[in-house]
């Protein structure tokens, strides 16, 4: 069904697509540091963020109002533990490119390694299952030479709420995000150590950045408490279950 809506309406969505590029505005990543640590003490919790620029914080002027700030600031107030944190993530990357950008220059290891990505992935027109299969890659990288205990994906954003989209593209890339987050939940329920979570958010153009297509502050905010939770109340209970 969704196949064909996308096939009859090509000419369109291709045109709508040249359009909102040509339109929308180029927006810089966060500024500030990418990398530090809140707190002190033994039993430091080490953490990875990498990601496309929702990790790397476009939307906002400054990394603390940016996912990575909100973050790490509610999974050391929750967890009771100093944190150790590092941020590699660069705009405009798909979960492959994602997986290079570390490779190229691996982090140290790290307790927990946070991956935001994926619109991209939609936006290249790359299947479902082809980005679950870039996902366990880099997943595999990560578990299996040491690099990262576990691995939480986050959850793509509604792109059908994104104001910058016009109709129908903006229905297709929603429908087409949905199905990338549903493939990759069915994924992670199967893989030891590897976990994904959805996000409950509201889009609007008071939550958004200025150009209707990444994150304000409010909306990494939200994604920031609501993923530091889940790291504390699950992974890390089963981190002191092993």
């Amino acid at each position: 069904m969704l196949l064909a809506l996308k096939l009859m309406l090509s000419p369109v969505l291709v045109a709508q697509a040249m359009s909102t590029r040509k339109r929308a505005p180029t927006l810089p990543e966060a500024q500030g540091p990418r990398e530090g640590q809140i707190g002190s003490g033994t039993g430091a919790l080490r953490v990875l963020i990498a990601g496309d620029s929702s990790a790397a914080g476009v939307g906002v002027a400054h990394q603390d109002q940016a996912f990575a700030g909100h973050f790490t600031r509610a999974l050391h107030r929750r967890s009771g533990r100093a944190l150790r944190w590092r941020l590699r993530a660069r705009s405009g990357l798909t979960t492959l490119q994602v997986h290079e950008l570390l490779r190229a220059d691996p982090p140290p290891a790290v307790d927990v390694a946070v991956v935001l990505s994926g619109v991209n992935d939609v936006i290249g027109l790359v299947p479902p299952q082809r980005a679950v299969q870039h996902r366990a890659a880099l997943a595999d990288w990560l578990l299996d030479e040491g690099r990262a205990a576990y691995v939480l994906f986050g959850p793509l954003p509604p792109i059908n709420q994104f104001p910058l989209l016009p109709q129908p593209l903006r229905r297709v890339l929603g429908s087409d995000a949905r199905l990338h987050d549903e493939a990759m939940a069915r994924w992670a329920a199967t893989r030891r150590n590897v976990f994904h979570t959805p996000v409950a958010i509201q889009l609007a153009p008071g939550t958004m950045a200025d150009d209707g297509f990444h994150p304000g502050e409010p909306v990494y905010r939200t994604c920031g408490e609501q993923l530091a939770r889940f790291v504390v109340e699950k992974i890390l209970t089963l981190e002191r279950r092993s």
